[in-house]
Formats: structure tokens, C-alpha cells, sequence
């Protein structure tokens, strides 16, 4: 009993035990987040950025290796014969910017395309701009892709990953978690219909609401559509073996390392080598390049992305597959150990897992996945 003669409140066993293996998941998410992000973004540097320097004959090649030679690696420049091969290659998205020499017309040009990158544009014109002042002149700058009036940064596409990622991924705690009565049949046919809801979403708000995307925007939505579903398949698959742990996997697959390497604020040349080399096959990269193309280069590349985004949602297939092997052994271990209590047994376990959506451990797994 207490002074005033309450009954003194006991901590039920194990509670400080039960908090800091929880803690454990924030802590992980902490510090990947920090190598992540600080990894793939504290120091963005050039290294083997294409540019093109527009001429013929030996002035603009010695133009080209004076400027590359200078760079120190963070260019790699070569020489177009005309204005219209730059703009084209540009166009292509083959080229971060080209640069016609004042030879001729007054002042020195540079051709960018800040819808494939503002930020690799800016890089661009602070190289060439120092070229242009070495030779006394100012330099013009011609930008032969805009963004989307609603997009001026060009990174809408990047935030719009981001609002389907989490979208994705927290719901995949519900399914895998809540949902662990029903069927993996159903849980998967759940999966699809939330990632359809997602990329409506989505969609929506990237076009008729903020107006990021001026056309395209069906493309952008089966973009959308196959990206979410990918994440949700593998997401419930993994759920079967990880449990609890499957947020802190769904955050370092679809945040640490997807959003690092998708390529929505910095190309891969800005960045370090893991990260770049990420680019060339992780599903994030595979959505912003690929509703890019759609949205600012007339389709140009889509297919690239249209097959990394198949890839991954048959990866997810894969694991819902594998994961579903997994149960029915697990569900016939059990029975051949139930002997003749057997059908109490599963009726009991079958209660249990119907009443899931109440435990604790579901409810603490959905909202640590949501609170990411």
C-alpha cells in the first residue's frame, strides 16, 4: 500500500525487456537512414559527367581535352560536329550539356536540359561558365527541356516516388500483419488492389492537383500501378519470415537505398559509385527515369523502365510463392503434431489469428511502418 493508501502499481514482468527490443528498430532505422542519405548526399561531385563540346577540326578538340584535362575526371568530353547533334543527344538524354565556342557568333553557348536534372544543369553551367570567363566572354544558356510549369525544381517526380513508397510499404504492415488470417491468395489480390489505390492516388495529386505532370499521365499511373504492386508483393511475402522486423526491412530496401539511388536529386554521377550502380536496377530509379521519359523526353528510354518495374513485381511474385510454401508446411507441421486435439488446435489458432488486428505486436508493427 501507498502513503494515501492506494495499492502500489506493479510493472508487469518483462515490459523494460519488451521496450528495448522495440527501441532496437528506431535505433537501426537511425543510423541507416544517416549512412543512407548522408552517403549518397552530403558531397555531390562530378566524376565521368558526359558533355559535349560543338565544333570540328582541331580547335574544338583541343578545346575539348583542355576542358576535360582541367575537370580532373568530373567531365568526360567529347566533340559534336553541329548545334542539332548536341540538341538531339540532349534530347536522348545521352548528354548533361553541350558548349558551342564564341568562334563566330559573339558569345559562347551552353545547351542543358534541366527536366533530366536540374541540379547535374547547375553543375554543368558552373563548369562552363569558368571556361566561357577564361576566355573574356559571358556565356548564354539555352535550356532545351523545361520542367513542368508546376514543377520548376524538376524534383516533383522524385516526392511523388516518395508518397507512393510510403504508401506501399505501410500498408504492407497491415496486410502482412492484420491480414495473417486470410488466405496468401488473398492477402496477395489485397496487395494489388492497394497499390492500384496508391497510384490513383498518387497520380491525382501529381496532375490535376499540382499540375507536375502536363501529359503523360496515364503512363505515369502504370508507372505508378507496377511500382506499389512490386513493393507490396515482396512486402507480404517477406512478412511470412520476418514478422515484426518487416518494417525495418521494407525502410532500408525502399527508403535507405531506393531513394538514394533513384536518381530524383542528383544522377548517379554526382554520386558515389554504389549508389550509381544502384541506379541501373533498383525500382525507384526505374518509376523517376521512366515517368521522366514519359512526362519531359516523349517516351524516349520507358522501356527500360517498364522492364526493371516488371522485374521487381516478378520478384515479388517469387517470394509470395515461396512464402506460401512456407505456410502450408508450417500449417501441415502443426497438424500432423495435434494428433487428436488437431481440431480444437486449429480452431483455437484460427481464433487467434482472426483476432490479430488486437495484439500489440500487430498494432506497435503498423505504426512504426506508418510513423517512417
Amino acid at each position: 500500500m501507498t502513503a494515501t493508501g492506494a495499492p502500489a502499481r506493479r510493472t508487469p514482468p518483462g515490459t523494460l525487456r519488451h521496450v528495448l527490443t522495440h527501441l532496437i528498430t528506431p535505433l537501426l532505422m537511425c543510423a541507416g537512414m544517416g549512412l543512407a542519405y548522408l552517403g549518397a548526399f552530403h558531397q555531390p561531385e562530378p566524376h565521368g559527367l558526359r558533355v559535349d563540346v560543338v565544333g570540328q577540326g582541331r580547335a574544338a578538340q583541343a578545346l575539348a581535352r583542355t576542358v576535360e584535362d582541367g575537370a580532373g575526371g568530373a567531365l568526360d568530353v567529347r566533340t559534336v560536329a553541329t548545334r542539332r547533334e548536341a540538341v538531339d543527344a540532349l534530347e536522348h538524354r545521352e548528354v548533361a550539356g553541350a558548349y558551342l565556342p564564341a568562334a563566330g557568333r559573339g558569345t559562347p553557348e551552353l545547351l542543358v536540359a534541366t527536366a533530366a536534372s536540374g541540379t547535374t544543369a547547375s553543375v554543368v553551367e558552373a563548369a562552363f561558365t569558368e571556361v566561357a570567363a577564361h576566355r573574356g566572354s559571358p556565356l548564354e544558356v539555352t535550356d532545351v527541356a523545361e520542367p513542368a510549369e508546376g514543377d520548376p525544381t524538376g524534383q516533383g517526380l522524385f516526392f511523388l516516388l516518395v508518397a507512393l513508397s510510403i504508401g506501399s510499404y505501410a500498408s504492407v504492415a497491415v496486410i502482412g500483419g492484420a491480414g495473417a488470417a486470410l488466405p496468401l491468395r488473398m492477402r496477395a489480390a489485397l496487395g494489388l488492389g492497394t497499390a492500384l489505390v496508391v497510384s490513383v492516388i498518387g497520380t491525382l495529386l501529381a496532375g490535376p492537383v499540382f499540375g507536375l505532370v502536363e501529359h503523360g499521365l496515364g503512363g505515369v499511373w502504370a508507372l505508378a500501378w507496377a511500382y506499389s504492386a512490386g513493393i507490396l508483393w515482396l512486402g507480404t511475402g517477406l512478412h511470412t519470415f520476418l514478422g515484426r522486423w518487416t518494417t525495418l526491412a521494407m525502410t532500408t530496401l525502399f527508403v535507405m537505398l531506393n531513394f538514394t539511388s533513384s536518381g530524383g536529386i542528383f544522377e548517379p554521377a554526382l554520386q558515389p559509385g554504389f549508389f550509381g550502380a544502384l541506379h541501373a536496377f533498383w525500382n525507384g530509379a526505374g518509376f523517376v527515369e521512366g515517368a521522366r521519359g514519359l512526362v519531359h523526353f516523349d517516351g524516349l528510354h520507358v522501356g527500360r523502365s517498364v522492364l526493371t518495374l516488371a522485374l521487381w513485381a516478378v520478384a515479388g511474385m517469387v517470394m509470395l510463392g515461396i512464402a506460401h510454401l512456407a505456410e502450408e508446411r508450417r500449417r501441415k507441421a502443426g497438424a500432423a503434431g495435434a494428433g487428436a486435439a488437431g481440431a480444437d488446435s486449429r480452431a483455437a489458432a484460427a481464433h487467434h489469428r482472426a483476432s490479430s488486428h488486437d495484439d500489440p505486436e500487430v498494432e506497435e508493427e503498423a505504426e512504426e511502418a506508418v510513423g517512417v
